[in-house]
């Protein structure tokens, strides 16, 4: 018994000195696996802001998050952008875990319109020497309006006047752009009062003079600069209060991967319009020639990656009606061709369509205008060609079918009065005729009834057979 007792408590003191003995081995292997917490992780957005760079930055972000990194960096230049896509990434930057720091270079660049928001909108804002933001005033929708009217009196200085032609539609824009930038102000503890004059009177500033007004919060040369300034900086996200450790901090860039390279693509405006095109042309292309494959085939790939495109892209729809509306009257011309009619109007509106087709001003979101008219004139130059080859056509004698049979030059194969066979295109017809024909002499054909010909003789014994 006392030995059976001792082999117990062995067995079960083994167990004990093995399983603490193990628990080293797991913290080692969790501490070789867990990620640098001193880790800065920066993008660069260099363009206009739009769907692909939204995709870009909310991917990158959830992986500095992934990599429990401690600070994320912007590297902006930018003209502006979308305001959807805007909007999705300061959501982001405001629901990050860890600080987000907007950095306009390198020297020359700028922040404008989307990229005075998000760098209002960032924990951290900061610029390279001789950098620009400003000009917030959201683009109206399908054009630009008309400028203010002065003062009753005439006096420049006095307050602008609404005109009746600025829609409610702009002012409600504007309003609720100030709303937001002035919110996002009081959150950061920022220039309140700059950034509702960024939104209403377009105002610019340069670093300097950005530094010095509260707008934003550091001028660095470079990156490595930027960490030193921020070193023991309390940062306060919407989860907690970071204070940023920089010294010696690793930086990792995170390039765009292949869906983003992808998507900024086929999102660019003058590529989704190519696409729509060829889409369109290769699925006409296939209907009209049926197991011809490859163009149906280009066509509904192309076509899908427009379509795809287009939903993220601010689309008027009247003027995609109007290009396709456009591109069914140049086909009809070529298939029903009505000397010209149907082809300029097709081209008009396949212009006007074009034209119309984004439904904004930002910089960077239209379709190039010499595209259009380089789109324009290769169509134009088509249904030129079919007009001119249906216009020789229609003065051409009729070479095939019941119509050429009239006037063909045929030779009877008998002797008939009335009624008798003929030789006529290797054929043996029965042939009617008022006088009598003698075999192998040469008669013209005037009528045609059902499978029986009306003919006479040839006044001219010289004349062949068509």
């Amino acid at each position: 018994m006392v030995m059976r007792l001792s082999s117990r408590n062995i067995l079960l003191a083994t167990a004990v000195v093995w399983l603490f003995s193990a628990l080293p081995y797991v913290h080692s292997d969790n501490a070789k696996t867990s990620p640098t917490p001193n880790k800065a992780v920066f993008i660069t957005i260099d363009g206009a802001i739009g769907p692909a760079t939204k995709d870009y930055f909310i991917r990158s972000l959830e992986k500095a998050n992934t990599k429990n990194a401690a600070l994320f960096i912007i590297q902006m230049n930018t003209p502006g952008g979308l305001d959807s896509s805007m909007r999705d990434i300061i959501q982001a930057i405001l629901a990050s875990r860890i600080p987000v720091a907007s950095y306009v270079t390198p020297s020359g660049a700028r922040a404008a319109s989307a990229g005075t928001y998000i760098l209002y909108a960032s924990h951290i804002a900061a610029m390279s020497p001789a950098t620009n933001l400003g000009a917030a005033t959201p683009v109206q929708i399908g054009g630009f309006s008309p400028p203010d009217k002065p003062g009753k009196n005439g006096d420049k200085d006095s307050k602008p006047q609404p005109t009746d032609n600025k829609t409610a539609m702009s002012r409600k824009a504007i309003n609720d752009a100030v709303a937001y930038i002035r919110g996002l102000a009081e959150l950061r503890g920022r220039n309140i009062e700059w950034a509702e004059k960024a939104v209403r009177e377009a105002a610019s500033l340069s670093s300097s003079e950005a530094l010095k007004q509260n707008v934003i919060d550091y001028i660095a040369t470079d990156i490595s600069d930027l960490l030193k300034q921020l070193h023991g900086k309390t940062i306060k996200t919407q989860q907690q209060e970071v204070v940023l450790d920089t010294q010696g901090m690793i930086v990792e860039h995170i390039d765009p991967d292949w869906r983003t390279r992808l998507l900024n693509i086929i999102t660019d405006p003058n590529v989704a319009y190519i696409l729509m095109l060829i889409g369109i042309y290769g699925l006409i292309f296939e209907f009209s020639n049926p197991g011809a494959l490859i163009p149906g085939t280009v066509g509904a790939i192309c076509l899908v990656l427009a379509l795809f495109a287009f939903q993220a892209l601010p689309i008027n729809y009247a003027g995609f009606g109007l290009i396709i509306l456009g591109i069914v009257f140049m086909i009809a011309e070529a298939f029903a061709p009505s000397f010209g009619a149907l082809g300029i109007a097709g081209v008009v509106a396949f212009v006007i369509g074009s034209i119309i087709l984004m439904d904004t001003d930002v910089p960077g979101f239209g379709v190039s205008l010499p595209l259009i008219g380089t789109v324009a004139l290769v169509s134009s130059a088509l249904f030129t060609v079919v007009l001119v080859m249906a216009l020789k056509a229609r003065r051409r004698p009729v070479v095939s079918g019941q119509e050429e049979l009239v006037g063909a030059i045929a030779e009877a194969t008998e002797d008939f009065d009335e009624q008798g066979y003929i030789h006529l295109h290797g054929e043996s017809w029965n042939a009617i005729s008022e006088t009598p024909i003698k075999k192998g002499q040469k008669i013209k054909v005037t009528k045609l009834e059902g499978l029986t010909l009306n003919v006479e003789p040839v006044a001219d014994s010289h004349e062949e057979e068509v």
